[in-house]
């Protein structure tokens, strides 16, 4: 060490000394890690990209792992970089043509690849994780799969032909182990979309109608189930002849518990991250409500000096009952004010959080909502944000906990 601190020069000792003491606080993306390590060691930007899925232990033998020569048995448990969707956000027609597209559910579950290699199955979530042991009986209905071969798909929880809330499949993952009641009131689906390997050959590089059509060939009219129960299925085309038609579907997915629409490009090869032109997720409308901030505290990273944080609540019986928490959707200006009135209008202090005075309403939105026997308010709303501050609304006129549990009733 003292041998290298005395070759950097004055600005190189500052990073330096940053990196080694586990100080160095500035964010960096994944895209610009696997750009910068890819470039550094002459390695293709995907290699790179494959090498770092999973989890990463900072040793010189992991790093030499990384960025040495290719050693095929490091990847054999190793899902490939997920291929992601862009959102619509206008009208789909203006961003595929009808003929080149797939058009599938997006359903409300887990992302995973489902690899088996070398006589084993590892299951990978989209966060990087391997959930195999949380889903045996989907690992059992996977050993009638051919051997070397990657699926990518959507894990669900399913009874009597529909998906069951997406918290109900959560309970599955936060547990470390699974029992039988568990497996019986929850039993899991899986919906597969893509092939990535087949026979130990990447695929990746195909365009997805033939992709697509090793996958049907693969999986069409063979549902694998296990003693337990758990399926695996191919995920079902979603025959249109005209966008109308696509735009009623779309409107009709949470009748099917689904989010909305996946549209891909045929002539799209599986790429890592997200690719303009290639996938996209076409949701229905989120639901939205008018509610009350109640509590607030300080965010993180940038925000970590503003009360960026908030608890939303909904009237009851003359009362307010907290439902929901969000941190997005303000712009900087608003929450500069925010935090003002945070500041100047606290009520009570609870450690780090604060109550206010009940005198700001936000419109909120969310994908989803179901009944919650864990919550105060009796629903869990899925993925809440502030979509804007409604200036213009007394708090006397937010909406209350009755009109929220009728939302329930329609989804």
């Amino acid at each position: 060490l003292s041998q290298l601190w005395r070759e950097l020069e004055r600005r190189e000792r500052l990073l330096f000394a940053k990196l080694i003491t586990g100080s160095l606080r500035i964010g960096v993306s994944r895209g610009l890690v696997i750009r910068a390590l890819a470039e550094a060691f002459d390695i293709e930007r995907d290699v790179m990209a494959h090498r770092l899925m999973g989890k990463f232990s900072p040793t010189a033998d992991e790093f030499q792992r990384l960025v040495g020569p290719a050693n095929e048995s490091d990847l054999l448990s190793r899902p490939y970089p997920f291929c992601l969707a862009n959102p619509v956000s206008g009208l789909p027609q203006d961003l595929l043509q009808l003929d080149d597209t797939l058009a599938e559910w997006k359903w409300d579950g887990i992302r995973a690849q489902l690899i088996r290699r070398n006589g084993e199955t590892y299951i990978w979530s989209r966060g990087e994780e391997r959930i195999e042991d949380r889903f045996p009986e989907l690992t059992s209905a996977a050993i009638e799969l051919p051997d070397g071969m990657v699926l990518d798909g959507e894990l669900l929880g399913w009874k009597d032909q529909r998906p069951l809330p997406f918290l109900s499949l959560q309970r599955r993952i936060n547990r470390k182990s699974v029992g039988k009641k568990l497996l019986s009131e929850v039993p899991v689906l899986y919906q597969a979309f893509d092939l990535l390997e087949e026979s130990c050959q990447d695929l990746r590089g195909l365009p997805l109608n033939e992709r697509r059509r090793r996958l049907e060939s693969l999986l069409e009219r063979q549902e694998m189930e296990s003693d337990q129960g758990a399926t695996i299925r191919i995920s079902p085309r979603l025959n249109s002849d005209d966008w109308e038609a696509l735009t009623a579907l779309r409107q009709s997915a949470r009748q099917v518990g689904a989010e909305g629409l996946m549209l891909k490009s045929l002539c799209s090869t599986y790429a890592t991250g997200r690719r303009v032109g290639h996938w996209w997720k076409w949701k229905v409308d989120p639901l939205t409500i008018d509610a009350v901030l109640i509590y607030a505290q300080r965010g993180h990273g940038r925000r970590a000096t503003l009360y960026t944080d908030y608890t939303f609540a909904l009237w009851h019986d003359g009362n307010l009952v907290p439902f929901a928490k969000a941190y997005s959707g303000l712009t900087d200006a608003e929450m500069g004010d925010v935090d003002r009135f945070v500041r100047q209008n606290t009520i009570e202090r609870f450690g780090p959080v604060r109550s206010v005075r009940p005198e700001l309403v936000m419109e909120l939105a969310f994908e989803n909502i179901q009944r919650s026997d864990r919550h105060k308010s009796g629903v869990a709303v899925r993925f809440p944000r502030i979509l804007r501050w409604r200036q213009d609304k007394p708090a006397s006129q937010a909406n209350t906990l009755a009109e929220l549990h009728s939302l329930a009733e329609l989804v």
